[in-house]
């Protein structure tokens, strides 16, 4: 479907839960949050009825996400009951990696098509300093066990914080190493996020270049995303980078996105959008439910203005220090 700028919105990102096993500073404060109970969190027939409905709107790719999606056990059914809709053509995965090697073998024959591992470091002291968890052993395991898979796409999701450079070069020769790619993601002002400056694109590179040589520009397209790729000499894999601010991609974005409670959302950044849970448990037929997220389709926001909020947030900041 066609959002009002002539975007093609064929791509849902599925929260499953906002629980997770890992407290990443960038992300959840360590004493963890305070979750949502279960009675809130849309079970699998609400997750299945919204992809119907959306799928016959045009999306044809979903992302089950978190928290960690993980850690609820509806995961290895969910995937089989969304490939087994009509219109849907993958159905992929973002996690921490802890409980992948345990529940891959189910995800696969469930019929996952691509799993995205979030790892940020190699080096156990750091992992443990961004995760406050001892858990690299068991991500590894997990990275390990995709990588048996021939016919699984697998990418590591890198979030650039306070990691020292050898750190990023490490995580880039996993790309090197096998035939997986590795994608750096620029912090976004969001939460826990607005504590850190992220280190861009451009600044990476840098990193990147003087350790393997020049990046090559790719124009494949590797996944459901906004990711851009590079093409580095002598490796299997290729470097991306997502970078929502210094390379803004709104113009291009594909996506829309479901919380956990089953609130549909055109654009992280802002708030509105249609609260599905409300209409289904509610008893809406199946003609609201899909009016109701055409709506918040066509409706998506142009674009988010992250670095305008910012540097409005800093000049406030300013002005308070001086009395303005």
């Amino acid at each position: 479907m066609l959002d009002r700028y002539g975007r093609n919105i064929n791509y849902l990102r599925i929260s499953l839960t906002d629980r997770c096993n890992l407290r990443c500073v960038y992300c959840m404060p360590e004493e963890g949050i305070h979750q949502i109970p279960r009675t809130e969190i849309l079970d699998t027939d609400e997750i299945v009825r919204v992809c119907r409905a959306a799928s016959e709107l045009g999306i044809s790719k979903i992302k089950l996400t978190g928290g960690e999606p993980l850690v609820r056990r509806i995961c290895i059914p969910l995937v089989k009951e969304l490939k087994a809709l009509p219109g849907i053509s993958q159905v992929t995965l973002t996690t921490n990696g802890i409980l992948l090697a345990e529940q891959l073998p189910e995800l696969m024959e469930a019929g996952l098509d691509a799993v995205n591992i979030s790892l940020d470091t190699l080096a156990a002291e750091t992992f443990e300093r961004i995760t406050r968890r001892s858990a690299l052993p068991q991500v590894l395991q997990g990275l390990e066990k995709a990588l048996s898979y021939p016919s699984l796409k697998v990418k590591v999701n890198c979030v650039p914080t306070f990691q020292p450079e050898a750190d990023l070069i490490q995580i880039a020769e996993l790309a090197r190493e096998n035939l997986l790619h590795v994608r750096f993601i620029e912090m976004m002002p969001i939460g826990l996020g607005k504590e850190f400056t992220a280190r861009g694109e451009e600044q990476i590179k840098v990193v990147l270049e003087r350790a393997y040589g020049s990046m090559t520009p790719t124009g494949e397209r590797l996944g459901n995303g906004p990711c851009h790729y590079y093409t580095l000499e002598n490796f299997q894999g290729r470097i991306g980078f997502i970078s929502a601010l210094s390379h803004k991609f709104c113009d291009s974005c594909n996506r829309v996105r479901l919380t956990s409670t089953g609130f549909l959302k055109g654009c992280l950044q802002f708030e509105n959008g249609a609260d599905l849970k409300a209409l289904i448990r509610g008893g809406c037929s199946d003609e609201t439910l899909k009016a109701a997220i055409e709506k918040v389709i066509y409706e998506k926001p142009a674009g988010h203005n992250f670095q305008e909020e910012k540097k409005g947030n800093e000049e406030s900041h300013i002005m308070a220090q001086i009395g303005g």
